[in-house]
């Protein structure tokens, strides 16, 4: 029946769990499983866990195995006796043994309209590429990486006044619908007919992990791919590139956290060469003027573009670089 009460084991991590998992707390979750909490490398205490934060406030069990899939975590799952395993955000794969522990599987949230974006980092990329829309969707989980078939999704327009960050936090709220809608779905199923909708293969496209070095900008760029960039790196790996104020001194590295796009012509001007105007200081790219918000020189606090030229004036020809 629809209403009954699932026995749920959900798996995940970081954030973008949280909203998803709180709304299942209607049914009856066995087990919280998250990764391990990583050592601490500073006084500044452990990172944030927020999944495990989650359970514990709600008095959840919680199990934080090094390898969900080795065969001592297998069985302490299956233990639970789950109807249903539940996914999102958790940073490990799950292998045919551990998707069979459940009677009806398991299902993953993603921060992507599948088959679009499958891999770690769905909501950069598609920021990153300058896609108008994005969403979630929810899969029946198999063991090829976010390939199962879609239950169901939800859209959303991406807009040019948010980043990565707020983007995903937009997303993990959507998501709360999109699993009830999934979890109602497998409540009602009979386990043996097939269920959702096979992706795709020719509209797969991968969202691979983001490292610092991808958040170096290319000047030569459009202007509105450098918005598209500064925006998809925050709030990590955060975009940066470089500025000597002096031919003699050592180039100072400079986070760069905002930039608003003109409709001012970059042309006469050499990619990345700094414009000081009345409005700020505008950046030369491959088509359009950017305009400097908000920047983080290496060691600094964050600060206008205008502040920190006023004490770093640019000279004449003065240029934005790459190392």
């Amino acid at each position: 029946m629809a209403s009954e009460r699932l026995k749920l084991v959900v798996m995940g991590t970081g954030p973008f769990a949280v909203p998803s998992f709180n709304a299942l707390l209607d049914h009856d979750i066995r087990l919280v499983v998250t990764r391990p909490a990583p050592p601490v490398k500073s006084r500044g205490g452990p990172p944030p866990s927020p999944v495990r934060d989650w359970a514990v406030h709600n008095t959840l069990p919680v199990f934080d195995p090094v390898s969900i899939n080795d065969p001592d975590s297998i069985e302490t799952v299956a233990k639970e006796q789950p109807d249903l395993l539940v996914v999102c955000d958790y940073g490990q794969i799950l292998k045919p043994a551990a998707l069979a522990v459940a009677r009806l599987g398991c299902i993953n949230l993603h921060g992507s309209l599948l088959p679009a974006y499958r891999g770690a980092a769905p909501v950069q990329w598609a920021m990153l590429n300058g896609d108008p829309v994005t969403g979630v969707s929810v899969i029946h989980m198999t063991p090829r990486l976010d390939g199962g078939p879609v239950l169901c999704t939800r859209e959303t327009p991406i807009s040019d006044d948010e980043d990565a960050g707020q983007l995903e936090e937009r997303l993990s709220a959507i998501g709360v619908e999109a699993t009830l809608e999934a979890v109602a779905m497998l409540q009602s199923w009979d386990g043996q007919s097939d269920i959702g909708v096979p992706q795709d293969p020719s509209r797969v496209s991968k969202a691979p992990r983001l490292s610092k070095a991808d958040g170096e900008i290319d000047w030569g760029r459009s202007g509105r791919e450098i918005s598209c960039h500064v925006r998809g790196m925050s709030p990590w790996p955060v975009a940066f590139t470089f500025f000597r104020s002096h031919p003699e001194k050592p180039p100072i590295r400079l986070a760069v956290k905002s930039v608003r796009l003109t409709d001012q012509t970059s042309e006469g001007f050499h990619s990345g060469e700094i414009v000081k105007t009345e409005a700020g200081y505008l950046v030369a790219t491959g088509d359009l003027m950017v305009e400097l918000i908000s920047i983080v020189p290496a060691g600094k606090r964050e600060m206008s573009a205008d502040a920190f030229f006023r004490g770093h004036q640019p000279s004449e020809g003065s240029r934005l670089f790459s190392l």
